[in-house]
């Protein structure tokens, strides 16, 4: 097959599932609907991997145009796909992950009333996020950027019955809107500029100017503005909405609403990877806007710590995830904005892998602990479900950079990459890793203590129902355990080792860092990621008494972090309530007052007091009606008269 059919296949492959399942299909039925999305996800996985092969090893590379989308006098786009490596490789992953994700809604969502209508979500959200990473012009990646942030408000609020699950999706779909203007005007600014909207020639446009030396400039308030840093930013600042960096992240935690296989869908390879994937796509223009970089390498490191700080203080098993892939992602961040586009895209696919694990994992946690999500409230389990026992030790070692697991080649990278940097800001980038690293460690092991160890604090009608999940859960964690394990090892020289420039070719910038590494710099991080187990221990592995003493030490510092900054506290001070204050004066004034009275209600109101009015003359008497008629008939013959004798009359 051609690398243009096997393009097609994994791509609409998906959208044909969610046709098939959500389009009022009833006579499929729940095991239908479920079998028929997971066949086409398995074939999309195929055609995926083969096309990973060709791209990547045999390096057939292209643009496939599929059908003329805009036409607009000279502005032309086509719906079509590009196909290079760093396209292929997100196809892989999406499209594996989507698929294990698929397989365990068997079980997980066994009993749920609306089985065909949440796997065809998953198909769509799946599709949205394969049209992004395929984009060939900036106008289809919006496309994809938009439909991945609708299939998410749909799978956060699918549980729509719930207030809260309704409230998050609602929270989702306008922080990441904000994000989205940046990006918009990012897009804007690239036609504007650069008269296209296609992205290889807008990458062309750019090598060229750094090969004339004349970058475009615009003068604004006196001063004269980088035309190629102002749309790094503008990019950036949509990477920041749907990749969840600090000051857009408050939508990620409130995500966990929704059922765990959403969880993991979007925390692991789909949406959240979306920013990072487009600081990849457009690595030679950050290259070429060295503020913007700083500015991500800051917003990334920052990220990385902020969310490591809250994960240590939260008890809900899939908020410490959450805030987990928060973390993680600051970390690819960073890596992008010291110019090591590979390192971020090896902890990507490697966190793509582990953080599935910890999720899936932890659904099958709450499946057998009777929905139950509260950390405190389990314990002494592991005998009970030692499978997902086993798995939740894969997935956090990998997570806390252990070796020779998969986050420890791709972590390790990042912070060799943001130490070569050899900047100010990059300095402080892998101070703050190193730290994370150790937070890091210290809540992966705070979660496996509290949820697996020690005396259990279910009641016994639970502790009575624990059991291990079926297989059609415990297979996907099965093959996740197995990248989790070894993808980083297997990945590393092709992402950022020997053979990078050659597995790339041109679809990103290749750091040319080539400094040796001192040995102290090599062990710290995992002497920070060992010295936090061992802390996480002497608080969590004995008798929990010890963490409430913590907490009472320290207890300004542990509410603070408990209450994630304060982050969501100062928005609805700041934003919300006076969002809402505004509205409630122009609901008061303006709509009721003036468009209301004035209006519709105010011509209803003048009708009924018409119709009132005339319904007063119907009085039923017939000496009434003679009187009106007498005066109707006075009242004309005296307008004739008058009119005949020329206004003359009386």
């Amino acid at each position: 097959m051609t690398i243009s059919t096997l393009s097609q296949m994994a791509v609409f492959l998906p959208l044909l599932g969610f046709l098939v399942t959500g389009l009022g299909l009833k006579y499929i039925g729940d095991r239908g609907a479920q079998w028929i999305t997971c066949l086409l996800m398995f074939a999309s996985v195929m055609a995926g991997g083969y096309l990973f092969h060709k791209v990547a090893f045999l390096h057939q590379t292209g643009v496939f145009n599929i059908l003329p989308w805009i036409y607009i006098g000279d502005f032309q786009v086509n719906w079509g796909l590009k196909i290079d490596t760093l396209s292929a490789t997100m196809i892989v992953v999406v499209t594996l992950v989507s698929f294990l994700v698929h397989l365990y809604s068997i079980g997980y969502m066994s009993h749920d009333k609306s089985i065909p209508r949440f796997m065809a979500y998953l198909s769509l959200f799946t599709f949205a996020m394969l049209m992004l990473v395929t984009a060939p012009n900036f106008v289809q990646l919006f496309f994809g950027w938009e439909g991945v942030g609708l299939a998410s408000y749909l799978l956060i609020g699918f549980w729509y019955e719930r207030s809260s699950a309704g409230a998050a999706a609602m929270k989702a779909f306008i922080v990441n809107r904000v994000g989205d203007v940046g990006l918009a005007l990012g897009i804007a600014t690239i036609f504007a500029v650069f008269n296209t909207v296609d992205i290889d020639q807008f990458l062309q446009a750019i090598k060229l100017i750094d090969e004339v030396n004349a970058r475009p400039s615009f003068e604004f308030w006196g001063y004269q503005l980088d035309l190629l840093t102002l749309i790094g930013i503008l990019l950036f600042i949509g990477a920041m909405g749907k990749s969840a960096q600090l000051g857009l992240h408050t939508w990620l935690p409130d995500a966990m609403e929704g059922p765990t296989p959403v969880s993991a869908l979007i925390h692991a390879a789909t949406m959240v990877t979306a920013g990072v994937f487009l600081m990849a796509r457009l690595s030679f223009l950050y290259e070429m806007a060295p503020i913007a970089r700083d500015l991500i390498i800051f917003v990334g490191a920052v990220t990385a710590f902020f969310a490591a700080t809250v994960a240590m203080t939260q008890t809900d098993i899939k908020r410490v995830i959450a805030y987990s892939t928060c973390s993680q992602l600051g970390y690819m961040f960073f890596a992008a904005g010291c110019s090591g586009y590979g390192a971020a895209m090896l902890h990507l696919v490697t966190h793509a892998f582990f953080k599935a694990l910890l999720f899936l994992g932890a659904g099958s946690v709450i499946h057998a602990m009777s929905d139950e999500q509260d950390m405190t409230h389990m314990g002494g389990i592991y005998k009970m479900i030692p499978k997902t026992y086993a798995v939740m030790w894969i997935g956090s070692l990998a997570l806390a950079g252990i070796p020779y697991f998969a986050g420890y080649y791709s972590k390790d990278a990042i912070l060799e990459t943001a130490f070569l940097s050899g900047t100010s800001i990059s300095h402080f980038a892998f101070v703050l890793g190193l730290l994370v690293a150790f937070l890091t460690a210290f809540y992966s092991w705070r979660l496996l203590l509290l949820t697996f160890h020690g005396k259990p604090h279910a009641n016994d009608k639970v502790m009575a129902h624990i059991h291990e999940s079926p297989r059609t859960m415990l297979l996907p964690l099965g093959i996740l355990s197995l990248g989790a394990i070894f993808s980083g090892y297997v990945a590393h020289d092709w992402f950022v080792g020997s053979l990078a420039s050659t597995f790339w070719g041109d679809s990103i910038a290749i750091a040319g860092h080539h400094s040796e590494i001192p040995l102290t710099i090599m062990l710290a991080p995992l002497i920070c990621a060992v010295s936090g187990i061992i802390l996480a221990y002497l608080i969590y592995g004995g008798k929990r008494g010890v963490a409430d003493v913590m907490a009472t030490l320290f207890k300004p510092f542990y509410i603070f972090l408990k209450n994630k900054w304060y982050f969501d506290e100062l928005y609805n001070f700041l934003l919300v309530r006076k969002a809402l204050a505004v509205g409630g004066i122009f609901w008061n004034v303006g709509d009721k007052n003036i468009i209301d009275r004035f209006g519709p209600d105010g011509i209803s109101n003048l009708s009924l007091m018409v119709a009132r009015l005339t319904s007063r003359l119907q009085t039923g008497y017939v000496y009434h009606y003679a009187f009106a008629m007498i005066v109707g008939m006075l009242l004309l013959m005296t307008w004739y008269l008058r009119v005949e004798l020329g206004g003359y009359f009386l």
